[in-house]
């Protein structure tokens, strides 16, 4: 359970700070930590240690033995029990994050570059680049799928797959109809 400090040994350490907060925190550090456990603090680790923090400078003050001294201890962490629920009851509540349920989107340039052009316009633009290279295109930005998925179809590897479509963006942004898009 804990280390009885009795009225004779806390008398004893009077007057020397380090061993006698040694001998209070091993006495009741463990109770102070489960009564705020059992109150629902959010880190009763933390607040352990800011109770503690408090009663350092006052146990040379402290009377009435032992019982006074957990007295003293136990309104310490009860104030700061109250003030912990105090502080969350305050601060907005906080909900971790979940990726299924954020309807939130935003398109890549590439996809907003798609959704202006007329479908003719990107099929003529698309005109311009080899097979692999429209294949991969077309299948990354306009049917949507991973480069993952895209290796998949066209039986290459992932990274041929970026290969093929970055050279192909490229081609597409020196392209002349392009360049004069992206400046108007």
């Amino acid at each position: 359970m804990t280390d009885a400090l009795t009225d004779e040994a806390l008398h004893a350490l009077q007057g020397n700070n380090a061993e006698l907060f040694s001998a209070v925190y091993q006495a009741y550090a463990g109770q102070v930590l489960g009564y705020l456990t059992a109150k629902g603090v959010a880190d009763p680790e933390a607040t352990t240690q800011d109770v503690f923090l408090a009663v350092l400078p006052r146990l040379d003050g402290i009377s009435g033995g032992v019982s006074g001294l957990r007295t003293f201890i136990f309104s310490v962490a009860h104030a700061r029990m109250v003030d912990e629920h105090r502080k969350e009851s305050r601060a907005p509540d906080q909900h971790e994050f979940e990726p299924e349920r954020d309807a939130r989107e935003s398109s890549s340039a590439e996809a907003e570059a798609m959704l202006r052009f007329a479908p003719y316009e990107v099929m003529a633009l698309l005109e311009l680049l080899g097979e692999e290279q429209r294949e991969a295109l077309t299948l990354r930005i306009v049917a949507g799928l991973t480069v993952e998925q895209v290796a998949g179809i066209m039986g290459k590897s992932a990274g041929a797959v970026k290969q093929l479509q970055r050279r192909a963006l490229i081609a597409l942004r020196e392209h002349s109809a392009v360049k004069e898009y992206v400046s108007s």
